[in-house]
């Protein structure tokens, strides 16, 4: 049997999500995840959201690449994962998110997709 070797390790370690205000959108997605937030800690380029998970999360606004252009992502990035979809929605929907994509039900796979401050699209969804 022949096996198959990599220097890449078989894992995502982190996401980028590229934002036009770093402090703006650290404040947004600590709010969306209930993390505390401290605005003295934002220090551009980048902010890594306090993910309690192997991935990890970074904001970039970019501001020492002036070619740069934000073009935000009309397809999903990644999900966030939640136990109970529908008080996700409704937590979302309160923090006056645009949903793009109301939830969907598959056996007992349940998922929404949402936009955060730049447009990027988000989903939730429950495994």
């Amino acid at each position: 049997m022949n096996s198959l070797s990599s220097p890449i390790a078989c894992k995502v370690n982190n996401v980028f999500i590229h934002v036009s205000n770093l402090e703006k959108s650290a404040e947004w997605y600590s709010d969306l995840l209930a993390i505390p937030f401290n605005k003295d800690d934002v220090a551009s380029p980048v902010y890594n959201i306090p993910i309690t998970s192997e991935t990890g999360l970074t904001l970039d606004d970019h501001t020492f690449d002036p070619g740069f252009t934000l073009s935000p992502s009309e397809h999903v990035l990644f999900n966030f994962f939640v136990e109970d979809i529908d008080e996700a929605y409704k937590f979302v929907k309160n923090k006056e998110s645009t949903i793009v994509r109301e939830i969907e039900r598959i056996d007992h796979f349940a998922y929404f997709n949402f936009k955060d401050l730049d447009g990027n699209v988000l989903m939730i969804c429950n495994c």
